[in-house]
């Protein structure tokens, strides 16, 4: 088991971050420590059994990635999220391991139709929780360079769950 370091890890408001479970080697996520729960933008989402289990099979777009991605989870369940706009959403949510700052642990993370924001992947207060993380509002990147592939969409301000 992976012991917490005694320095907290001070990342920015937007960071690289790695969801190995789903073969997604790095992605911007967007810090939003106002939002609960974490979202990754999802198209096809379609549950299925798989050995007794309920699992989710969904489509990760190219937008701002370098590449698109087809992941398999295991499904936790689906949850009434409420959205930037105030409106409760039923959304499939599954647990993944989440690698930033050079650190891993499991999170979960909402399939929400994110595709006109900036960032493909929003982190919520739940996922740094009880890290030993902090987050720096005013930075980007702090981890790591900057990613040399950029978003495609508009504005910042549209980034929300």
């Amino acid at each position: 088991m992976p012991t917490r370091p005694t320095t907290p890890t001070v990342i920015g408001w937007r960071e690289r971050a790695g969801l190995p479970d789903l073969d997604i080697p790095e992605l911007v996520a967007k810090i939003d420590t106002g939002a609960r729960t974490s979202a990754i933008h999802a198209t096809r989402i379609v549950p299925f059994e798989k050995d007794g289990e309920s699992w989710v099979r969904f489509h990760v777009p190219h937008a701002g990635l370098p590449r698109a991605f087809d992941c398999e989870a295991v499904l936790l369940g689906q949850r009434e999220i409420t959205n930037t706009s105030g409106k409760p959403e039923l959304r499939h949510v599954i647990s993944t391991g989440l690698v930033i700052a050079g650190r891993r642990w499991k999170i979960e993370l909402s399939l929400a139709h994110r595709g006109g924001m900036r960032h493909p992947i929003i982190l919520g207060r739940t996922a740094i929780r009880k890290r030993n993380i902090l987050v720096d509002a005013g930075r980007s990147f702090m981890t790591r360079p900057r990613p040399t592939h950029k978003a495609k969409s508009p504005s910042d301000a549209k980034d929300a769950i």
